[in-house]
């Protein structure tokens, strides 16, 4: 299967591509519909830049200068990093004529580097240290398209959604906190058609990678109160990492407890906590009492407050991560990170409203996505092996006898009408199914 990540098939020829996608583009532009030439992450997007405002002849605007600029890089975490950014694409981009660029979690370009000719023809574009390159701004890109969708993404010639752009190819791939997995920024590096290859898709997801695990070696043990990172997906008890490099393993409710106060570190009264995890409003408030005293002696003295009940250290917990990238229109990266229900035997209200909330998002997006792999994963999972609308749309894009077979068993099974099947049928979205935001709940 073709890697739909990377912009040019081997042995394809770059000049006809690239005549290929600027009549697409014009299409685009023109009419709103994408032809089928376009990668599916190149379509998904020119519509999100579409829906954002930008036109075609957009160029991007300086957003930061002279000393605003060097003062917000100076305190940027890949500041420290510049150093191996350097030494792992210097040589690269100068012995290419291609630059080296980084930008942050906003798109904002930090530094831009390497061959003094091209990078004279690239401040024609505003493609300099300060000028904000999000998609929001100036449409699809390789670095503000990586932060976006957070994975390593190549943009080849008329992929690019805005006309200065589009002689150009870039390839660029996010950096993460090690601790938080947040978006810091991204790599990436610009040039001409060469970079419409594999290996430069993969050097640049290298160097992220890279970068990243010297942030994670300069990263200073956590005192005892510094962040928690609470891992709750896939697990019938959590896991908490504490300060001073202590895990532990929650019992139910005390995971329960911990997820519930690390969504509000604002607080919860006693009767909000019982609330959120007692089904029968019958428990009497001592019972809480005894857990959140047992909860204390297990945290520390410290880390477990009262009145309101609330948690004095940052918690980052693996559900924030998937929510995010749901957000961002990440679909992929948000299923990667997905391993499971969130505490999945738990019957505490709020948090079996929470974990349907999230899967369902998940899932919506990933029959809105139609990606074969995506949907396969999610099928063969143990959450998702009775799913039928991911059955349905799994077997509308991928029509194999085992697929068919199992999506027929499982009508049988619920007295589901049979989806009907003609041949070559394409994928199409299922009907009345409609993304859940996952700002629309509490």
């Amino acid at each position: 299967m073709t890697d739909p990540w990377v912009a040019l098939k081997p042995g394809a020829d770059p000049v006809e591509r690239a005549r290929v996608l600027r009549r697409a583009h014009e299409t685009f532009t023109r009419a709103g519909t994408v032809p089928r030439p376009v990668r599916p992450v190149v379509a998904d997007s020119w519509r999100r830049s579409a829906r954002a405002g930008v036109g075609p002849d957009r160029t991007a605007d300086i957003e930061l200068a002279d000393a605003d600029l060097n003062a917000y890089r100076a305190e940027h975490p890949l500041s420290r990093m510049m150093p191996l950014i350097r030494e792992l694409v210097g040589t690269f981009a100068d012995d290419g004529g291609h630059l080296l660029a980084v930008c942050d979690a906003h798109g904002r370009l930090l530094w831009v580097e390497g061959c003094p000719a091209t990078r004279r023809a690239a401040d024609s574009m505003n493609f300099v240290p300060g000028a904000r390159w999000s998609e929001s701004a100036v449409g699809t890109n390789a670095p503000g398209t990586a932060v976006t969708v957070d994975r390593p993404v190549q943009v080849f010639t008329a992929e690019h959604f805005c006309h200065r752009v589009q002689p150009w190819t870039c390839a660029a791939a996010p950096v993460h906190d090690p601790r938080t997995g947040r978006v810091l920024g991204a790599v990436d590096i610009t040039g001409g058609n060469g970079l419409a290859h594999p290996h430069s898709l993969g050097f640049v997801q290298a160097v992220a990678r890279a970068v990243e695990s010297q942030l994670a070696l300069l990263e200073p043990p956590s005192p005892g109160g510094g962040t928690l990172e609470l891992t709750a997906l896939g697990r019938e008890e959590a896991l908490l990492r504490a300060g001073g490099g202590r895990r532990l393993r929650l019992s139910r409710r005390h995971s329960e407890i911990v997820l519930l106060l690390a969504r509000h570190p604002e607080g919860l009264s006693g009767d909000e906590l019982a609330c959120a995890l007692y089904p029968d409003e019958t428990v009497p408030p001592v019972t809480l009492r005894a857990e959140l005293a047992r909860l204390r002696r297990v945290l520390g003295p410290d880390v477990l407050a009262s009145r309101p009940y609330r948690l004095t250290a940052p918690v980052v917990c693996d559900l924030e991560l998937v929510e995010r990238r749901l957000e961002t229109g990440a679909v992929a990266a948000a299923a990667a990170a997905y391993r499971g229900p969130l505490l999945p035997s738990s019957q505490a209200p709020a948090v079996a409203r929470l974990r349907h909330r999230v899967a369902d998002a998940l899932r919506t997006a990933l029959i809105i996505r139609g990606d074969p792999d995506l949907l396969a994963d999610w099928a063969h999972a143990p959450w998702g092996e009775d799913d039928l609308e991911v059955w349905r749309a799994l077997a509308a894009v991928r029509p194999s006898a085992p697929a068919r077979a199992r999506l027929a068993a499982l009508e049988r099974e619920l007295g589901a009408p049979p989806t009907p099947f003609s041949p070559g049928a394409r994928s199409q979205r299922p009907r009345n199914v409609v993304a859940p935001s996952l700002r629309d709940q509490s």
